[in-house]
This record gives C-alpha cells, sequence and structure tokens, in this order.
C-alpha cells in the first residue's frame, strides 16, 4: 500500500463516516420535533402535514444511509478491488485503437455504474415517493424514461468523450485548456437546444392559456425587463404531485416552464411571487455567476488531472497498473474528486443560499412578499418538505434556506 492509498482510504472513511453521521443527527432531529408544528408555522400547517414531512424527510434520510454504504462499497471495487482494470482488459480486447478502446472502458463504466444505481432509482420512486402518495410514474413509464435518459446520455455524450480522449492524446501536456473550450460549448450548447429538443421527450409543454394569469405575468416580465421565448405549463403531474417552475434555455431559447401541479394550488398573486422570485435569480446574475465559477471549477481540475495522470502514485494507490490509458486516468480522477472534496458541500451549499436569499429580496420589491411567503408555505406543505431540519445536515446539502429562517426574513421584507 503507498502513501495514496492510506490517504484515500482515510478521505473515503471520513467522507462516508460524515455521511452517515449527518443522515444520523437529520433523522433524530426531525423526529424530536415531529410532536408539534413549530410556531411559526402554527397557524398555516396542520399536525398531520407536518408529521407526514417528517416521516418523509426521515425515510429520505434513512435510504440515503443506505445509498452511501453502497457508494463506498463500488467505489472500492472499481479502484482497489480491480474491477476498473478488468473493465480496462475488457474493452482492449474488443478494440484495437486506443481511442475506440478507452472510448469502450468509459462506455462500460457508465453502463455498470448506471445499472447498479437502478434498483436504488426504482425503489426511490416505487418506495418512497410512492408511499407519501408523490409518485404518479408506471413502471412502463419509469422504465421508459430510463431508456431515453440513456439514449441522450449516448447522443450527446459519446461524442464529447471521443473528443475529449482525442485532445488528452493529440494536445500535448497543455490539452486540458483545450477539453476545457470544448466542455464549455458542450455545456452552452446542451443548455440551448434543451428546451427545444430534449425536454420534449420525457414531458409535454403547452403555451400558458390567454387570460387573467397570463397578462398578469405578462406584466411583471415587462417591468422586470425579461424576455422569453413563451410562457409554457408542463405536464408534471403524469409524474408526481410535487410542484415547481423554472427558468430553462440560454439567450433567445430561454422560456419560463410552470408545472401544472403548482398552478393548481397557488393563487394568481402567489404564482406572480413564485415568479418574481425565479426573475430574480436572472436578473441578479446568478445563472451566469454559477457557470462562471462551474468553469473556472472544471479549468483548476483539468490542470489538476493533466499533472496527475502520468503520476504513478496516483493511479497505482488507486489499485490500476501503470502506464494508464488517457480514459483510465480521466476515471479515477473523477472517482477520486468527490472523496476529497465532500467536506466543502458546505461552501458550495451557502453560496446557493445568498443567491437565494437575494432572489427573495428581489421578488419583494417587483411583487409581493406576503404573498410568496403564503406560496412557500403551500409548496413546504404539498411537497412535504421539513420545517425542521437538523442544522449541520442542512448547511451540508441544502440549497435552499431552513424555511423557518427564509419565512422570517421575508417577513421583515414585507414589513
Amino acid at each position: 500500500m503507498n502513501a495514496f492509498t492510506a490517504l484515500f482510504l482515510t478521505a473515503l472513511a471520513i467522507s462516508t463516516g460524515v455521511r452517515l453521521w449527518l443522515a444520523r443527527r437529520h433523522v433524530q432531529h426531525i423526529l424530536a420535533h415531529r410532536a408539534a408544528v413549530p410556531s411559526a408555522f402554527a397557524t398555516s400547517i396542520s399536525l398531520e402535514a407536518h408529521q407526514k414531512a417528517a416521516d418523509y424527510s426521515a425515510a429520505r434520510a434513512r435510504f440515503g444511509v443506505v445509498h452511501a454504504v453502497a457508494d463506498a462499497l463500488v467505489l472500492l471495487l472499481l479502484t482497489l478491488g480491480g474491477l476498473l482494470q478488468a473493465l480496462n482488459g475488457l474493452s482492449a480486447s474488443w478494440f484495437e485503437a486506443p481511442l475506440l478502446q478507452g472510448t469502450g472502458l468509459i462506455a462500460l463504466f457508465v453502463l455498470l455504474t448506471s445499472a447498479v444505481d437502478l434498483p436504488f432509482a426504482y425503489y426511490r420512486t416505487f418506495g418512497i415517493e410512492a408511499r407519501f402518495g408523490f409518485n404518479k410514474m408506471t413502471p412502463w413509464m419509469w422504465l421508459a424514461d430510463t431508456l431515453k435518459q440513456g439514449a441522450v446520455a449516448a447522443a450527446l455524450g459519446l461524442p464529447l468523450v471521443v473528443a475529449v480522449l482525442w485532445l488528452m492524446g493529440a494536445m500535448g501536456e497543455h490539452w486540458w485548456l483545450y477539453v476545457w473550450v470544448v466542455w464549455m460549448v458542450f455545456s452552452v450548447f446542451v443548455m440551448a437546444v434543451y428546451p427545444a429538443f430534449i425536454a420534449p421527450l420525457f414531458n409535454k409543454f403547452a403555451p400558458m392559456q390567454e387570460g387573467s394569469l397570463k397578462a398578469r405575468i405578462e406584466q411583471l416580465l415587462a417591468k422586470c425587463g425579461f424576455r422569453s421565448s413563451g410562457l409554457f405549463v408542463m405536464d408534471g403531474s403524469r409524474r408526481s404531485t410535487h410542484g415547481n417552475a423554472y427558468f430553462t434555455g440560454f439567450g433567445k431559447t430561454k422560456r419560463i416552464v410552470f408545472f401544472d401541479t403548482l398552478l393548481s394550488r397557488l393563487n394568481e398573486s402567489e404564482i406572480e411571487a413564485v415568479l418574481a422570485h425565479e426573475l430574480g435569480h436572472f436578473k441578479l446574475h446568478h445563472v451566469l455567476r454559477r457557470m462562471a465559477w462551474t468553469f473556472a471549477v472544471s479549468l483548476a481540475f483539468l490542470a489538476l488531472l493533466g499533472w496527475l495522470q502520468d503520476a504513478p502514485w496516483f493511479i497505482q494507490g488507486l489499485g490500476v497498473s501503470t502506464p494508464a490509458s488517457d480514459a483510465m486516468a480521466l476515471l479515477l480522477f473523477m472517482l477520486a474528486v468527490p472523496v476529497f472534496t465532500f467536506l466543502l458541500h458546505p461552501l458550495v451549499a451557502m453560496y446557493s443560499r445568498k443567491h437565494e436569499y437575494e432572489a427573495d429580496a428581489y421578488a419583494a420589491r417587483y411583487s409581493s412578499a406576503r404573498e410568496l411567503v403564503n406560496a412557500l408555505v403551500k409548496l413546504y406543505k404539498d411537497n412535504a418538505s421539513t420545517l425542521t431540519p437538523d442544522p449541520v445536515h442542512s448547511a451540508f446539502y441544502d440549497s435552499h434556506p431552513p424555511a423557518r429562517i427564509r419565512i422570517e426574513r421575508l417577513q421583515t421584507h414585507a414589513s
């Protein structure tokens, strides 16, 4: 065992241990506050709804424990257990060209890890989501979605993999700069084509009908100086009772999408407030900032991979014989990075929550803070979002602020 193997095992033990500890804290905190609705929500959420949210959140956290252990075991099998090495040998037996061998290795890796995740995804949908009344999917619909997702991933991912592996082999020691440019172009391309070509493969999108709601939304868009290619309603109720609204697309292709479940639960003033929050993300350049951060971090990681790819201590430390192919180095890096960066999650979550507070303040200026509070309370109830998350667990995982703190800030804006 070399020094990096010991470091990797230590980091894996710490990250997995922290995940299990956070889940345990979360469940205990939720159940300790299950008996009574928090005072801030006592008049708006019933005890029955509060307890359903507690049980739903606890079930998801317990399921997360099983998933965390499985993730750690699969990671060990792939690396120190020699499974990646075996997949590499299998790909080499099928193809002669190094580029095809690398592509085959990555394809086999994706197929294997996707197959391992299928039982978890199935149970998440037909176990937890169905038990709490959220799932509307049939097994055939779920299977069709899974196959379509795989087909889309292959159609988009395989050309990207071929391009990346070719650049790694052809562009010398600074290949990572070229890969970074390709990655940025690919990301923007996917954002641009997603609304018109990818999303309709899974859901139906109908233009919002003329009426008072559409007129109200168009007035808000004009007041905020926002242009879009249209307002659309998505048939989210075919798959789930969860409600949501979001922006999608890039540049001239951007559009606003409302789940039909959201429109059925909120009144017009509440829908306007929710949209004002989403507009805040766009007008305050949150989307562009996140893209910039993502591209900057990806550049740093690609440069790090460029330094590590030929380091024997890195390759051998993860259970693979040297010299390793570019595809093998890429996979090892992708597997190792999350282990060493897990403890940085609170920083990412804190940055995201900062944006949520700013978008709430924007919504309070251009719409109504009180109506946004009313909408959020309804969504917390309908989506069974716990009102009493463990603070430490929330700091690691929650991209949105805890309900109580968020409502208190909005009430300050309202007053």
